[in-house]
């Protein structure tokens, strides 16, 4: 399951973009993900902070790796 929150002001669609983390996550200490025409991040101990803004095409490529393990020990 999933929490949402309006994005910071700080995001560069701060408007449009609901973050979201995983109810796995028992504190704020977690990254948060929001779903617009790019995918925002942040850190859910800081949501004031900017942003990181990765394009569509970047975040599939990055969900591929860690679905194909390319981030576990000794990949």
């Amino acid at each position: 399951m999933i929490e949402s929150e309006p994005a910071a002001a700080s995001s560069p669609n701060f408007r449009t973009s609901t973050f979201r983390k995983s109810t796995f996550c028992a504190t704020d200490a977690c990254v948060e993900v929001a779903l617009d025409h790019d995918v925002l991040v942040r850190d859910g101990k800081d949501r004031g902070a900017p942003s990181l803004t990765f394009s569509g095409a970047a975040w599939v490529a990055f969900l591929g790796g860690v679905i194909n393990g390319e981030f576990s020990p000794g990949a």
